[in-house]
């Protein structure tokens, strides 16, 4: 079996991978399974074109090489890598605005909790331009002259940072693979279609995991559908429940959930009870003095059993976790809010929440 990883090789065959040294040269390989986990790229934004090496115009990667603090940053999409990226910087003492083409920003996100975020970052000294679009970009001596408009068109206005950071997302990195020429479909989207079984279906031994097939652009995502594929090359039932895989926003405080959302019940006719408790209510977080944000729980209106958690607040990614749990193992409200959680911890937060959900909490 080969791993076929990003930017080293490409298939040239069913059983057959030609990879290029770092020496030069060309390795090639038969092998009898191949798994393609070539991950995904930034998107390019045609008017902001992205220039790591003179750091005014950066990527999420020339973020990271940033060398003194700049004294204002636009962040040209409002989405988790924008964000995240943002707020560090923000913190740092950047003025930051965050450009953002929709009406709201993380826009598949819980609409309670993203409006929730939106208000803490405001806070912090974020600044939102929504329905906005960046249609030019000039890099000057001392920064870069950006120039946006209504999403639906209108007047332009020009503003200048010293950076910019564009954060509009991913693609799947396929490009150079190979993949056409061996007939293996793709998406619109440049995702490689495969089987329940991570199979690419005209050539059952070419599986394709990650950033590279549908699905959320998630390490931890990656990482199951990887085992997954290798239990099935193994012999065995890999799966992957794509109900219960985590999402995380790492900024301050961190926002995380996992299911559905309310939007996406009530679009799918599911009745439901909601159950919300205020980070403001719980012990732990006053002490700490982090007490923004809450757990916000849904559960089936007849079962009770667990369809989705959001949570935005301090240690929200160390939270869901109790939540996927719960989901992938077929929890209620009620199941939750029954089982003893210490005290004080941000966790009785969680069983409050499941409390409300089902009946009334405690401790409001």
């Amino acid at each position: 079996m080969l791993l076929l990883s990003q930017k080293q090789g490409k298939l040239t065959g069913p059983n057959a991978v030609h990879v290029d040294l770092m020496d030069g040269g060309v390795l090639s390989l038969d092998t009898k399974n191949v798994v393609i986990a070539t991950g995904s790229e930034v998107s390019p934004l045609p008017p902001v074109p992205v220039d790591n090496a003179t750091g005014k115009i950066v990527d999420s990667t020339g973020a990271l090489d940033i060398s003194k603090i700049p004294a204002t940053m636009a962040v040209v999409g409002g989405g988790v890598i924008g964000l995240e990226m943002g707020s560090v910087w923000s913190r740092l003492g950047t003025k930051v605005t965050v450009i953002e083409f929709m009406d709201r920003l993380c826009p598949s996100m819980d609409h309670e909790v993203t409006k929730k975020f939106q208000t803490i970052l405001k806070k912090q000294g974020f600044k939102f331009n929504l329905k906005k679009k960046v249609v030019k970009s000039e890099v000057v001596e001392d920064g870069v002259v950006l120039t946006t408009e209504p999403s639906k068109g209108g007047d332009t206005k020009e503003e200048k940072y010293d950076i910019v950071l564009v954060a509009t997302g991913r693609r799947p990195y396929t490009d150079g693979l190979g993949l056409t020429e061996l007939g293996i479909q793709m998406d619109k989207l440049g995702r490689i279609e495969v089987d329940d079984h991570f199979r690419v279906p005209n050539l059952p031994n070419v599986y394709a995991i990650g950033d590279c097939i549908d699905g959320p652009m998630l390490a931890h995502k990656a990482e199951e559908e990887g085992i997954a594929a290798i239990e099935t090359i193994a012999g065995f039932a890999g799966h992957v429940n794509y109900d219960a895989i985590p999402g995380v926003i790492y900024t301050y405080p961190e926002v995380a959930s996992v299911g559905k959302t309310e939007e996406e019940l009530k679009e799918m006719g599911v009745e439901f009870n909601k159950g919300n408790f205020p980070f403001a209510a719980n012990s732990r977080a006053r002490a700490n003095g982090s007490s923004e944000g809450f757990v916000k729980v849904l559960a089936d209106k007849t079962t009770d059993r667990i369809l989705g958690v959001h949570i935005i607040g301090p240690n929200a990614g160390e939270m869901i976790a109790e939540g996927v749990i719960g989901m992938e193992y077929g929890a209620s409200a009620e199941d939750i809010a029954r089982t003893c959680h210490a005290h004080p911890t941000l966790s009785e937060a969680f069983k409050e929440a499941c409390m409300d959900a089902y009946d009334k909490p405690i401790h409001f």
